[in-house]
């Protein structure tokens, strides 16, 4: 199957679509300014940016999955644009198209659900297919590669500290000692070889869950993208601009709430040093919201269970008197 096209009959449903879209205040003169999409996904949060934005607005989408970028290609709309290419890229890629400060960002972190449902894709163990696990298919190392050569002790380390994982330990031995008999090249495999090493399973939770979450976050640099998109957005963000954030798991939501707070929260010097209060060091951005998904939301679709969205705006922060 070529993957760099949509998979017929896999649907996604946007998490926070309208609450994350709203945050981004798209009234007024707003309507006419440029904003990202730093995770187009199938294009449910652009879409509806584009029927808010003026004839004179942009938006620009991100994404690294092939099929994403097809269905973006489909969206006969002059206002768009997309980028093949992660959101942690967004300065250089804006600079490059002219743009240096946009009027809003909004990133839907983690995997949608044609990734999670396409079992060619890898990404999830109750369909089996081939380990692969990369979002962006034309680059980087498939999950059963980087399975077969990993060092155990570095392979404990990704799945207790990616996946939250309290049997690494006894994971990474499993799957070393079953890759000394035959290759890890499946699903199904490796999520059996994670069942018959945990022997306790959380209540309603499969026991392969955090072993898939910690290698497909190493695997696609997640993290790594996360922290990169984080100060990039910030950057980019005019006064008054923006930042939209939905997480899915806890090591994102935690990155997210620290780049926040640490923006919006300044260390205050000693009282007792002359300081004017105008040359106090201000908060870079205010804090908007925090929202999860309705009960309502969460019964028509339960991936929408562990969201959470973050709303932060960038604040204008004049220099001090003699740095003008």
């Amino acid at each position: 199957m070529n993957v760099t096209q949509p998979v017929p009959g896999l649907q996604h449903r946007t998490v926070l679509l309208d609450e994350a879209v709203d945050a981004l205040a798209l009234e007024g003169e707003r309507a006419a300014g440029t904003y990202i999409d730093g995770t187009f996904g199938r294009g449910g949060h652009s879409r509806l940016i584009l029927s808010k934005l003026a004839p004179e607005g942009r938006l620009i989408g991100f994404d690294k999955d092939p099929q994403a970028i097809a269905t973006a290609e489909q969206m006969n709309d002059p206002r768009f644009s997309i980028v093949h290419d992660s959101f942690a890229t967004m300065r250089e890629a804006l600079a490059a198209r002219g743009v240096h400060q946009v009027d809003g960002i909004l990133l839907d972190l983690g995997i949608s659900s044609p990734q999670v449902d396409d079992a060619s894709r890898g990404f999830s163990f109750r369909n089996d297919g081939p380990l692969d696990m990369r979002m962006d298919t034309t680059r980087g190392i498939s999950a059963a590669a980087w399975l077969a050569e990993v060092p155990e002790r570095q392979l404990e380390k990704v799945i207790r500290d990616y996946g939250e994982e309290r049997f690494a330990f006894q994971i990474a031995k499993a799957i070393v000692a079953g890759r000394a008999v035959e290759p890890i090249s499946s699903t199904r495999q490796l999520a059996a070889i994670v069942a018959n090493a945990v022997k306790t399973r959380e209540k309603g939770k499969d026991p392969a869950t955090r072993t898939f979450q910690a290698v497909r976050i190493f695997i696609n640099q997640e993290l790594e993208d996360l922290e990169a998109g984080l100060n990039a957005a910030f950057e980019l963000l005019k006064p008054g601009a923006r930042l939209s954030v939905i997480s899915f798991h806890s090591l994102e939501d935690r990155m997210v709430k620290q780049f926040l707070a640490s923006k919006a929260k300044v260390e205050q010097p000693d009282r007792r040093l002359p300081i004017r209060a105008v040359d106090l060091p201000k908060p870079l951005m205010k804090l908007i919201s925090k929202t999860k998904p309705s009960d309502v939301e969460v019964g028509a679709n339960p991936r929408a269970r562990s969201a959470v969205l973050r709303v932060a705006e960038r604040l204008a922060v004049d220099a001090p008197e003699g740095a003008r």
